[in-house]
């Protein structure tokens, strides 16, 4: 089908229309099938945000994780944003909603806690990966320089090899690594206290994890690391919400599956200047709307 193509531009060409055309066809293309869509079956949610301009500009897409779709997309990263994604769902069917995969970004959390009251909040395990992985970046950064300041270099051109997933390591890394573990060095700390904290998400009950947690938690707390310290104060504020992983096994990696999707079709239209576009665009490609004239 020529309007898949994520280049409206180039199906213009080949279909003999204007892009404006071809824009409205598949505008009306979305609206039949947002008449269509069936929610009753959906049960898990996950919401995120993507950049959509140059700047601080931001759209907030709504995920069903159980059918890999996207639901909605709207403006901004606000409480209302947020609102407005959930209150797709349907108000008869809001109490079938189980739990939502979400950042630790409080308007989100506030517009869940409203609109789904009896839903689970399930802070994503990536976004709590990277937030120990940018602590963990930063007592490298600091480490670097003052080694660099005493005319040593050991931590020169290792960033990536401090935040790769140790299966992916070369033999070459990890020699590197190894030699580099014993060294005594700070970022060495700080890796094994990020990579041990990761083991949360293996746990099967919750009272194991919160005992789990409350070790590590003395352990990272006491590391005389300033930046892993602030971590794990914030993944204790919300460690409620990190546990309800335990129970769900959900997570926003679907969600991110559609990055690379989003980014094509935010290059092949060299960006987006208006906003509905984008939203039309998105849900044109990743909603699996049936996009076919009704019946």
């Amino acid at each position: 089908m020529l309007l898949s193509a994520s280049n409206q531009t180039k199906a213009a060409n080949l279909l003999g229309l204007s892009w404006n055309e071809v824009h409205t066809i598949q505008e009306r293309a979305i609206q039949r099938g947002l008449r269509q869509r069936d929610l009753s079956d959906t049960t898990h949610l996950g919401i995120d945000e993507k950049s959509f301009l140059k700047g601080q500009s931001y759209g907030s897409l709504l995920y069903d994780l159980d059918e890999s779709r996207v639901l909605e997309v709207v403006k901004d990263r606000t409480a209302e944003a947020a609102t407005t994604l959930l209150e797709v769902i349907p108000i008869d069917q809001r109490a079938k909603i189980e739990a939502v995969a979400v950042d630790m970004w409080k308007p989100f959390i506030a517009s869940i806690e409203n609109t789904f009251p009896q839903a689970d909040i399930v802070h994503d395990k990536f976004h709590v990966i990277a937030y120990l992985n940018e602590a963990v970046d930063d007592v490298r950064r600091k480490e670097h320089k003052e080694l660099h300041k005493n005319g040593e270099d050991l931590l020169k051109g290792t960033r990536f090899l401090w935040l790769k997933n140790l299966e992916n390591l070369t033999e070459q890394d990890e020699t590197t690594f190894d030699s580099l573990q014993k060294e005594g060095l700070k970022i060495g700390r700080a890796w094994s206290i990020a990579q041990t904290f990761f083991s949360i998400w293996d746990y099967v009950y919750e009272g194991a994890a919160r005992t789990f947690f409350d070790k590590w938690y003395f352990w990272a707390t006491h590391s005389r690391l300033k930046s892993i310290i602030n971590v794990a104060k914030m993944i204790k504020r919300h460690i409620n919400n990190i546990s309800t992983f335990l129970s769900h096994r959900i997570t926003n990696a679907r969600g991110e599956g559609f990055n690379s999707k989003i980014q094509a079709i935010k290059s092949a239209a060299r960006g987006f200047r208006n906003f509905e576009n984008y939203r039309i665009a998105i849900l044109f490609h990743c909603s699996k709307l049936k996009l076919h004239p009704e019946e």
